[in-house]
């Protein structure tokens, strides 16, 4: 029996330490490093058929295109990239309770309708806890549907062997443990043995695997950072916790673009797809309020409308406060300090607010254009119209720099409505295309332009 000794290692990047240290040497955490007690003596080689690594020339290989898998939910295909790719591996985080089981028990129910088999192995709910949540989703009486509750690799890996099935779903791999490595399920060393034995598993069936992963209080999947890098897709599914809409991205994809994005309605029945987020976000919008703007904005290549709101007002405290909901706290710093030293804006003093509605995370640049002007809006207490659009990336001398794909987010605008549109100078060459009928475009250089039209001065 081989013995254990204690050693220190990185939650972050996995990096071990012979005793414990402050910051980590390699990804300059502070704070990260755990207690762990690791075997001494070398662990076999992991089990599993390997592939075949035998040297071929590039072009004597024949490309094709895979076959891919279907979900049967388009909000997840697109942001996996089409499908499923056989022998692929997708790692899902998300924080607790955001609906993570419910979304994968919905997509393999639609797997299986298809004649597929698909095993899922629940660690941390029981079969029937299972079972009565595939009843209210209404995917209990779908044959090819395995569950299994365990947490032993080395059984997981049998069921998997004995079953064969075409996907199977690992939900979570924080409860799962190897039962070579002394440590507790959930630590570094098991979370990383453990995902690169099923990945490799996975790999070597032809198997498409997802792995659930939990959240750290940071917002980072618990565990080391190559956890993100074994695995060949990276989804992250988001929301507030307390609203009925879900967000999901694609941090990594090796099979398609990583800059998709699904949005879908929690409901008593699961999770609902929407096919038209922009309808969704601005149903409740204010009339007549000041500090409300809206921005085309653009997720991989969907574009869809969302709302902006400011609001500004006395700090009673002293103390200046900008805070963000759904929108970079620091790019907003930026913004109001172009408002205050190049607009001469007098808001030094005041508590500004932002919010993104529907609880959707911003990180377009065209949306810093509408920023500011909901934040000037709301300070000159002047109702933005109701029919006028603002896009466009923000610099330090206020001026307003082109956008990417300005054609599409002009075709979202128009088909909901709105009549007019404030845009970047310089997207209005003779390369781009005007805008789509009924909507006019208003072009402008700086950030003083647009402000005008907040004013009423144009």
């Amino acid at each position: 029996m081989s013995k254990a000794k204690t050693v220190y290692v990185c939650q972050n990047c996995g990096m071990q330490s012979s005793r414990w240290v402050g910051r980590c040497t390699a990804c300059d955490s502070w704070n990260s490093f755990v207690e762990e007690s690791v075997a001494v003596k070398p662990k076999a080689p992991r089990s599993g058929v390997l592939l075949d690594d035998r040297p071929v020339q590039l072009h004597e290989l024949k490309a094709g295109q895979e076959d891919r898998l279907m979900v049967g939910m388009p909000e997840l295909d697109r942001v996996l990239g089409g499908g499923l790719v056989p022998g692929s591996v997708t790692l899902l985080g998300g924080d607790p309770g955001i609906g993570k089981s419910t979304l994968m028990l919905q997509a393999m129910a639609g797997i299986v309708s298809q004649g597929r088999k698909v095993l899922y192995v629940s660690g941390e709910e029981s079969t029937q806890q299972t079972k009565m949540r595939a009843e209210r989703l209404g995917a209990a009486d779908h044959k090819g549907l395995f569950i299994v509750n365990q947490v032993d690799l080395s059984t997981i890996q049998q069921h998997i062997q004995n079953l064969k099935p075409d996907v199977a779903v690992i939900d979570s791999i924080q409860v799962v443990y190897h039962p070579d490595i002394p440590s507790s399920p959930g630590s570094v060393s098991q979370v990383r043995e453990c995902a690169a034995v099923l990945t490799q598993l996975a790999k070597s069936m032809g198997m498409a695997l997802f792995i659930i992963g939990h959240v750290t209080k940071d917002g980072a999947i618990a565990g080391p950072r190559v956890l993100e890098h074994i695995v060949d897709t990276v989804l992250y599914f988001e929301g507030e916790r307390y609203t009925t809409y879900r967000v999901i991205r694609s941090m990594k994809n090796r099979f398609g673009s990583t800059n998709e994005l699904g949005v879908f309605e929690m409901t008593g029945q699961g999770l609902l797809e929407v096919e038209n987020p922009s309808e969704i976000f601005l149903a409740e919008r204010p009339q007549h309020t000041s500090g409300s703007v809206v921005v085309p904005i653009l997720e991989g290549s969907r574009p869809f409308l969302v709302e902006v709101q400011g609001l500004v007002s006395r700090s009673s405290f002293g103390v200046v406060r900008q805070k963000a909901q759904g929108f970079d706290a620091n790019r907003l710093a930026l913004l109001t300090a172009v408002l205050e030293k190049r607009l001469d804006l007098n808001i030094q003093d005041k508590d500004i607010f932002v919010n993104i509605v529907g609880g959707v995370r911003v990180a377009d640049p065209a949306a810093d254009l509408g920023v500011v002007v909901a934040v000037a809006s709301a300070f000159l207490d002047r109702v933005i119209p109701k029919d006028i659009v603002f896009l466009g990336e923000v610099g330090l001398s206020a001026e307003v720099r082109s956008v990417v794909q300005l054609p599409i987010r002009l075709n979202e605008a128009a088909k909901l409505g709105f009549k007019r549109a404030v845009v970047p100078k310089h997207n209005m060459t003779k390369r781009n295309p005007p805008g789509p009928a009924g909507l006019e475009l208003i072009a402008v250089t700086g950030v003083r332009e647009a402000l005008d039209i907040v004013s009423g001065s144009s």
